[in-house]
């Protein structure tokens, strides 16, 4: 399948870890099948956290394992630390997203550490990953979580994104990505970021992760694809949000982000017909869950054909 932009899921982690309900196994499962069938070609499937503290995540090794399983999909965790991280790597996930926070009012809230002590606890999981055999290494994501405003701190200074990057990307993660975390971004403010991070770490800054708590998202991803960047994420639904980041709103929605991308004349190799069967069978799993998004609203424009 040729691709142009690669949109990555993240509704089974980032979009589940903020309902109420814990979702069964079984439909987790469902779910992960019908988004490998609708052709996205990478799922975060769980987050490596506590389970008494997010219980949603409970089996999030098993869940890892029945997705590593499935054929040509891409299969990436969040983790917190180094302890998430060996037991990502034993599940057998390919991707392993370290979190860090920029603003340290949300690493306090989220982490319990200061910014100090994630970036000690990166170079942990940096020196533990390098120590594997090369075909036993997951890609290593340092994600940048609050790195457009804080709904804790408020303004999160520029040049401390940049400086995080920077010491992440020189002690051996193999990319750096962005978080709207609060969904504070506009699109003059994320280009600019964008262009200072790059100046420094160049194609290793290369994902967006954003929220839409402004109604901003879409366009902010028409500036990222502008500035270059081809990964973005996205939830099924508009699920998501982070409970340490209070007011903020789910993640951009992946039919919408689909359908954007596509309109744009980037493949990506995504059926939008399959990801609606896919949004049924959340629906099903989360009775009484408002899920967002235009797309599922109004359908398919008259006329409108996908990227060729």
């Amino acid at each position: 399948m040729l691709r142009d932009v690669t949109v990555s899921e993240v509704g089974p982690r980032d979009g589940l870890q903020m309902v109420r309900k814990v979702v069964p196994t079984a439909d987790k499962r469902r779910l992960i099948s019908a988004l490998h069938a609708a052709g996205l070609p990478e799922i975060e499937v769980a987050s490596f956290v506590p389970p008494k503290l997010v219980p949603q995540m409970a089996d999030a090794a098993e869940v890892t394992r029945f997705a590593a399983a499935l054929p040509g999909l891409h299969v990436a965790v969040l983790v917190p630390n180094l302890r998430g991280a060996e037991a990502a790597v034993a599940a057998g996930a390919h991707k392993i997203t370290l979190t860090l926070s920029v603003s340290e009012a949300h690493s306090q809230a989220n982490l319990r550490r200061s910014r100090t002590e994630q970036m000690e606890e990166a170079r942990a999981v940096t020196t533990w990953l390098r120590s594997l055999p090369p075909d036993a290494r997951p890609r290593l994501e340092a994600g940048l979580s609050t790195a457009f405003g804080c709904s804790l701190q408020g303004e999160v200074p520029e040049a401390e994104v940049v400086g995080m990057a920077v010491e992440l990307a020189r002690m051996g993660c193999d990319s750096v990505g962005l978080s709207d975390t609060a969904g504070y971004a506009n699109p003059a403010q994320l280009r600019r970021l964008l262009r200072l991070v790059r100046a420094e770490i160049g194609q290793a800054c290369d994902s967006l992760h954003l929220h839409d708590t402004m109604g901003l998202g879409m366009a902010n991803v028409t500036v990222g694809v502008e500035e270059g960047i081809r990964i973005f994420d996205g939830a099924l639904g508009g699920l998501g949000g982070c409970p340490f980041a209070p007011g903020a709103s789910g993640n951009i929605v992946t039919e919408d982000l689909v359908f954007l991308l596509e309109s744009l004349g980037l493949r990506t190799g995504i059926d939008l017909d399959a990801l609606l069967a896919a949004r049924a069978i959340l629906a099903e799993a989360l009775p009484g869950e408002p899920l967002h998004g235009a797309y599922a609203r109004a359908g398919r424009p008259t006329g409108w054909r996908a990227a060729a």
